[in-house]
Order: structure tokens, then C-alpha cells, then sequence
């Protein structure tokens, strides 16, 4: 690890990777050389490390000065923006506020105006009725909906670091995503190789010598020559680490030892056979590697770099074990075949052998000529399994994915077609291109497909403002000290648990602990059911609202003559007793089918809508306080006053058993309100019984309140109840089912309706 910044005096093949500060994959070489002015050469920064070569510098900047520290700063300077949910939360105060205070206003004048009620008994009422409008379960339920989220979230491989940011990640309307170890898996790959002039794939991904040379039967021979070179030519380790393959040294030499492990090569063996005398190292002017070996018949120079460099020391090419002069026509052939590797991404390495005469001087100049082209090795960080299906499932969920990474342009779009993140043209911006930008050009840029490569934290950072100036809920990914900045900018800042630095993971919000991009689409499905939860129990909450202030209504424009169906303490029974436990399992509903195939919610739209008031109130509400009502009266029916509508009596045992017919009624009919609530459209008879095992505990805990309510005389003294005969349950579980039968039938209208609309609109043909 390299622990200030500091300017090189002298060096010895050094890479150093710089992926902490740049994003970009693979270690970039440092020369004592200074280079030029817009990237010099021969700086090193704190918190990157050296992946191979050693060097001398000389410090110029510790702590907070250095590069590190920089950004560091840039991070703290950055503010932390509201979550949706936070800014949803002080909608939902304000309406619930006017629908609690605007009721209670009209109970208290109706109660002293049409009904026998003095002043302060009806402003005792009203006060009553604003406790019952106010949704007391609603604050509990959140944060129990919002816990199970982290839960589910944990168990597939997102910590969640703030409660809000659950919901926060349904709301996502783009995600800018690094590269580098999330959407790839930040190992190199040998993907083909061109040996004896025949182009070969490779299977298998990562360090683990699992795979095989498809089609390798015809240049078998040049083939084992070709690997042998580039195994022995070669510094870098691979070992089996805690069950996973670790790479020592410079990626690109690994791959090369995984390859020849694939080939069925023992390297060792090979290196025993030809032992190394000597290393003519890399070198920014010459562009490759060379080492030399004792073989059994003299020594033998292996080569490997940059392609067209060792093309141009060859002479003769590899062919079917016999070296043929190189032509015009096989180099034109080689270099094109460079070419398509590198246009699809790939990082492509040449290499070659030469077979010294006795004497040959051991400069570079004399052993890195009239070499023999062997092959072409052509690899890339591979995309992780999964990302590719889970870049789909954004694609159906309307949510954008803007790929930023500090790597080359060329390959950073090359794994975005590869992962479908962009599936038509699109554009290719670089920092420079967005210096060169003014706010409303970038924005009007941040409309279409684009791919943001070789850019600067503060570039990242000035993508995310724009977006949230253009209304997104933006996520962003990281594992970087230079992503730090955007990480805290964003509404939702996602690092990397494995190979993240500590600036990023203390900047997050989520930290992802198999850093794969398959597991914030899957925080995303789970944030979207947090929101669809809490929207749940907000409507099943407000619909026991309704027949808990239908009884003061009758009661009032009857003037009177028919005695209220509830008493105050009743109604808070049921919003601060049998409501809860049920309130709370819908809380935890798992995601509902299909949740990700809908576009993300509006900002615009709130929790508490007319959609879900009307469906609470005016729909199941009434059916509800239908219930109620009947219970009430059923009592009094059955006690000796049939048919008799006006005038009952408003005290005694029978009218106490009439008012605890009212509640129960309430509560079983919130049973069948339970299951309707638990899908938006769906069928309930597609949803499983056993996905939420809470439901049944919150079932079971509201039919032991109401029981307890209505038989043990302390609770009937508190709440003002009497027992009404077993044989009444019979009654009141008819009505179970009511609201559940009624919301299945509305639901079916509109699956029918939205079908009928789908089908109604012209193909694109």
C-alpha cells in the first residue's frame, strides 16, 4: 500500500493499481518520466498499492493533502438530501391532520346542534372522533415495515445502514453504477485467443482453472508453445484462498496462468525444465516483457506485450509447429484480428519466442529481435452471473442504468452491450467532454442512452446534481475513495462490502456484502414492497375509520332517536388494540408479483391518495359500517325489539350488548379486510397463505382482544361491553368474508379493464 502521495526519482517495471482513485481495472505503469502534463507519470497517490515492480519517490503530500484527502474533504463538504419516504411522511402528517381535525369539527357542531349533546359532552365526543381518525398504529408499523425490509434486504446480501432508505430504493428512477467489481467480477478472463491463425474461445471466467480451449485440436502444438511462453514470461501467482482463487500480481498475467491451468499445463514442471537466468523488464518505450530461459538445447527469450509492438520485433510467425517467414499478408491478418478484439473491449496481449544463438549479448536490443510470433491472448473482466438478467428486470421496472467508471471508453461500452444496459447507440462521454459542458447541455445529454468513462469524482458527483435537479431518485454505486462524494450526494449511495474502501462504506447507505449489481435490483424490488406495505396498512387502518364514525352520523342526523352504536373507548379499542398486530403483518408482506414490472412511482404520488381514501372510506368503509350497524340492531332484533328502527333504548345490558355487537362486527370484518389488503390487484387466491405466517398471528391476536373485550367483566367495565350470546358469532362471521368478496370483485373489474386496454392499443407495426 502506498501511504502518501509522492513523485517518483526511479523505478523497476512498476504498476501500481489506482482503481481506489480512478475506477479503472487494471494497474497502470509509473515512470520516473514525468509525461505529460494532463496525466503525469510519475506521481503515486496514497491508498493506492503497488500490484507488481518496486520504485523510489519522494513525498510531497500526506494527510489532507494528498488526493485521498481531497476527496475525503469533498465528501463531508457534501450534504445528505431527504428521502422520499421522510418527504412522503410530512404529506401523510398534513392529511391525516385535516381529515382527523375536519371531522372532529363537524362532530362537535352536529353534536350540538342536532343532537341532545351539551358543549362539553360534545367536544369530549369530537375529541374522541379526532383520537380515532388518527392513525396511532401508523408510526410503529412504518418502522416494523421498514425493519423487515432491512431484514429480507440482509438476507440477500444488502445491509442497510438507515431505516429510510428502504423505501427510498423502490422509489429509484436511475442507478449510476461503476464497472469494476459490480457489474463485473474484477477478475480477467481469457475470453479467445488467435494461435496458428486460428481464433479459439475460452469458457470459464475468473481465476479458477475451470473452463476449456474449444477447437484447440487442430493447433495443438503451437497452442502448448504459445502458453508455455506466456505462463513462463510471467510474475504473477494465483492460489486457492478460503475456497476462492486470488490473483498475486499484475490480472493480466494471472489470466495467463489460469489459461495454461486450463490447457492441462504444468507450469511448474515447465519452469523446473527451463529455469529463468534472466529478466529484461518492461519498458513505456519498447511496450513488453521479456525472460530468458535455459532450455535443453540453448536458451530460449520469451516476449509478451502490447500486440503491435512485439508484431513489429518478428519475423516468422508459429504455424502448425513450423515457423514460417511473417508476410505482409499474416501480419495484415494478425493486426485485424487485434483490431476486433479491441473494438469489442477486450485487452489483447501479444506474444512471441526467440531461440538465442550461443554468444547473444543480454541486452534488449540483441534478444528482443527476429522473434516468432506465437498468438494473441485476448481477455477482459468478465460481467458477474446475474447482472445481465438483472439489468433486464430494471430494464421492465422503467428504471434507467447510467454506467460511470474511470476506465477506457471502449470497454466500458463493450460490458454495457454485454450486460444490456444499452441496447441501441449511445454515447460515449469523457470528464474532458464534461468540462466542456454547460448544466443544461449535460442534462439534456442525461436524456438519452450514455456511458460516462475516464471521468473524475468530481464529475461523478456533478452527474448525480443534475439528475436530482431533473427529478430523479438517483442511486449510486462504488467502492472507491472517488466515489465517496457522489455516494453521500445521492439519495441512495450503494458500496461495495468486499472491495469497497472505508470512505466509501461510511459515505453509503447500503453496503452490498457479495458486491454485485444482481443485489441492488433486488433491494429495489424489496424497497418497492416496503412502499406497497405501508400503503396496505394506511388503507386497511383508515377503513375501520368509516363504521367507527357512521354510528355518530346516524346517531346525530336521527336527532338522536337512534342511540349511538359505539362509545369512544370502543373505537380507541380498536385503533390502539385489535388494529395493531394485523396493521403490523402487513407490514411484512413479501414483494407481490410483478412488482418489478411496473415503472417506478411518481414523486407525485403520495401514500394517501383519493384512490386508496375512496377504496377506504367510501368503499369498504361503508360495507364495514353496514356490518356494524346490523350487529347493532341484530342485538336489539333479537332481544325483544324486531323491526324497531327509532327510539331503542341508549342504556342497560341490552344496549350494551348491541354496542359490543358493533365492535365485534368491526374486528371480523377487518379479518376478511386483512387478506383483501395483502394484493394491490391481484388475486387473493394467487397469493400463498403461508408467504406471511404474521397474518395469522395478527388473526389470532385480535379474535383474543375482542373475546376478552366482550367476556371478562374488568375489560367490560373499562370499555363499557356486555356479553351477547355465543350463538351471535354466527352472525358476525357471516359478515367475515364481506369485504374481502367485495375488493375481489373490484379487483377483477380492473385486471379486466387494464387487459381490455392493453389489448385496444395499436402494435408498433
Amino acid at each position: 500500500m502506498i501511504s502518501a502521495d509522492a513523485r517518483l526519482v526511479s523505478e523497476n517495471r512498476l504498476y501500481v493499481d489506482q482503481s481506489t482513485l480512478t475506477g479503472e481495472s487494471r494497474p497502470e505503469t509509473r515512470s520516473a518520466e514525468p509525461g505529460n502534463s494532463s496525466e503525469p507519470r510519475n506521481l503515486v497517490f496514497a491508498g493506492t498499492s503497488v500490484a507488481s515492480g518496486s520504485g523510489t519517490a519522494v513525498v510531497y503530500a500526506t494527510g489532507a493533502e494528498t488526493r485521498f484527502g481531497q476527496i475525503s474533504a469533498l465528501t463531508q463538504s457534501t450534504a445528505r438530501e431527504l428521502s422520499p419516504l421522510q418527504m412522503e411522511m410530512k404529506d401523510v402528517t398534513r392529511t391525516v391532520t385535516l381529515i382527523a381535525v375536519g371531522v372532529g369539527l363537524v362532530v362537535f357542531l352536529l353534536s350540538i346542534h342536532l343532537t341532545k349533546m351539551s358543549p362539553n359532552e360534545g367536544f369530549v365526543f369530537s375529541l374522541g372522533m379526532i383520537v380515532a381518525f388518527v392513525p396511532e398504529g401508523l408510526l410503529p408499523t412504518v418502522t416494523l415495515a421498514l425493519a423487515m425490509g432491512v431484514q429480507r434486504m440482509a438476507r440477500r446480501n444488502a445491509i442497510i445502514k438507515r431505516l429510510s432508505v428502504v423505501e427510498t430504493l423502490g422509489s429509484a428512477t436511475v442507478i449510476c453504477t461503476d464497472k469494476t467489481g459490480t457489474l463485473t467480477q474484477n477478475e480477467m478472463t481469457v475470453t479467445d485467443i488467435l494461435v496458428g491463425m486460428h481464433k479459439l474461445a475460452v469458457t470459464g471466467t475468473g481465476y479458477e482453472p475451470q473452463g476449456q480451449i474449444e477447437g484447440r485440436e487442430p493447433v495443438e502444438t503451437d497452442l502448448r508453445q504459445m502458453l508455455v511462453a506466456a505462463g513462463l514470461c510471467n510474475d504473477a501467482k494465483v492460489a486457492l484462498r478460503s475456497e476462492k482463487w486470488i490473483a498475486h500480481g499484475d490480472p493480466t498475467e494471472a489470466a495467463l496462468l489460469t489459461l495454461a491451468a486450463k490447457a492441462g499445463i504444468d507450469l511448474a514442471a515447465e519452469f523446473s525444465r527451463q529455469p529463468r537466468l534472466f529478466e529484461i523488464p518492461f519498458e513505456a518505450r519498447r511496450r513488453y516483457m521479456t525472460t530468458v530461459h535455459q532450455a535443453q538445447d540453448g536458451e530460449v527469450a520469451y516476449t509478451k506485450g502490447s500486440p503491435e509492438y512485439v508484431l513489429a520485433s518478428c519475423t516468422k510467425a508459429m504455424i502448425r509447429g513450423t515457423e514460417v517467414p511473417l508476410s505482409d499478408r499474416l501480419r495484415g491478418q494478425i493486426l485485424r484480428a487485434t483490431d476486433e478484439y479491441a473494438s469489442s473491449g477486450l485487452r489483447i496481449l501479444g506474444v512471441a519466442m526467440r531461440r538465442l544463438p550461443k554468444g547473444t549479448n543480454r541486452s534488449a536490443e540483441e534478444v528482443e529481435k527476429d522473434l516468432t510470433f506465437l498468438g494473441l491472448a485476448a481477455m477482459m473482466d468478465p460481467p458477474r452471473p446475474g447482472v445481465k438478467d438483472a439489468v433486464e428486470k430494471c430494464h421492465r421496472a422503467g428504471i434507467r442504468i447510467i454506467m460511470i467508471t474511470g476506465d477506457y471508453g471502449l470497454t466500458a461500452e463493450s460490458i454495457a452491450r454485454q450486460t444490456g444496459i444499452v441496447r441501441s447507440s449511445s454515447a460515449v462521454l469523457t470528464g474532458s467532454d464534461l468540462d466542456s459542458m454547460d448544466d443544461d447541455v449535460l442534462k439534456e445529454a442525461l436524456k438519452k442512452d450514455l456511458i460516462l468513462a475516464r471521468v473524475a469524482p468530481e464529475h461523478k458527483l456533478r452527474v448525480v446534481g443534475a439528475l436530482q435537479e431533473m427529478g430523479h431518485v438517483v442511486a449510486v454505486t462504488g467502492d472507491g475513495v472517488n466515489d465517496a462524494p457522489a455516494l453521500k450526494k445521492a439519495h441512495i449511495g450503494v458500496a461495495m462490502g468486499v472491495v469497497g474502501t472505508d470512505v466509501a462504506r461510511e459515505a453509503a447507505d447500503v453496503i452490498l456484502t457479495d458486491d454485485n449489481f444482481a443485489s441492488i435490483v433486488n433491494a429495489v424490488e424489496e424497497g418497492r414492497a416496503v412502499f406497497a406495505n405501508i400503503r396496505r396498512f394506511t388503507s386497511y387502518i383508515f377503513t375501520s375509520n368509516a363504521p367507527e364514525a357512521v354510528p355518530f352520523i346516524v346517531h346525530a342526523f336521527s336527532g338522536g332517536h337512534i342511540p349511538l352504536a359505539l362509545n369512544i373507548m370502543q373505537i380507541l379499542s380498536v385503533d390502539l388494540g385489535t388494529d395493531i398486530v394485523p396493521a403490523l403483518a402487513l407490514g411484512a408482506e413479501p414483494p407481490e408479483k410483478g412488482i418489478m414490472d411496473r415503472p417506478p412511482r411518481s414523486q407525485d404520488e403520495h401514500i394517501i391518495t383519493r384512490g386508496l381514501l375512496a377504496r377506504s372510506y367510501l368503499f369498504l368503509g361503508m360495507i364495514q359500517s353496514l356490518a356494524a350497524m346490523s350487529a347493532f340492531y341484530f342485538m336489539f332484533w333479537t332481544g325483544g325489539y324486531w323491526g324497531q328502527l327509532f327510539d331503542l333504548p341508549s342504556s342497560g345490558q341490552l344496549y350494551l350488548a348491541a354496542t359490543t355487537m358493533a365492535l365485534a362486527a368491526i374486528v371480523t370484518t377487518q379479518i376478511g379486510n386483512l387478506f383483501a389488503q395483502r394484493t394491490e390487484s391481484g388475486s387473493i387466491l394467487k397469493a400463498s397463505i403461508s408467504s406471511n405466517p404474521l397474518i395469522w398471528i395478527g388473526i389470532a391476536v385480535e379474535l383474543i382482544i375482542i373475546a376478552a373485550i366482550v367476556y371478562a367483566p374488568q375489560l367490560q367495565w373499562i370499555f363499557k361491553t356486555a356479553a351477547f350470546p355465543p350463538a351471535n358469532w354466527i352472525f358476525l362471521l357471516s359478515w367475515m368474508p364481506s369485504l374481502l368478496l367485495a375488493d375481489e370483485v373490484r379487483k377483477a373489474f380492473l385486471r379486466r379493464r387494464r387487459a381490455k386496454g392493453r389489448t385496444e392499443q395499436p402494435s408498433d407495426a
